[in-house]
């Protein structure tokens, strides 16, 4: 079987897609490539990339799902270093918006906010702080290495 080569991209489903795509495109440079209409010519589906092109992502308008998944992260999104994430806070804190401190996470460092329908954005940061919490509830602990 051939490999899998990475995520092409993340879809959210969202109440209202002006809102999202306006919001994303502040938080995210979310910058739209394709849109999407349904049989009744409205366009209810956005595509296009994230930071730069760093990865895919889709709106798609859907309030009973958007509504079923909000408070849930079904994405964590990456970012390098503590020092990254410092220019986050500082990213949203010029945005106006809310978000959670930097947390000691289970291997690295996270920074927690959510988006306008209520969906959870976790940003991970790949730089490691070396402390284990695998004893702490709701932390994570390594089971073995992938190979």
């Amino acid at each position: 079987m051939a490999q899998l080569r990475g995520i092409r991209g993340v879809k959210i489903p969202v109440t209202d897609l002006a809102r999202s795509i306006d919001w994303y495109g502040k938080v995210f440079e979310f910058a739209v490539e394709w849109e999407f209409a349904d049989a009744d010519g409205v366009v209810r589906g956005v595509a296009g990339h994230v930071s730069d092109g760093a990865a895919g992502l889709s709106l798609r308008e859907n309030p009973d799902k958007a509504r079923a998944v909000a408070g849930f992260d079904p994405v964590n999104w990456a970012v390098g270093t503590r020092a990254d994430l410092a220019e986050w806070i500082e990213h949203l804190d010029g945005l106006g918006i809310a978000h959670s401190p930097e947390i000691e996470a289970s291997i690295g460092w996270l920074l927690v906010f959510t988006d306008p329908d209520g969906l959870e954005v976790h940003l991970y940061t790949d730089e490691e702080h070396g402390v284990d919490h695998g004893d702490r509830p709701g932390y994570g602990r390594r089971v073995g290495m992938a190979g």
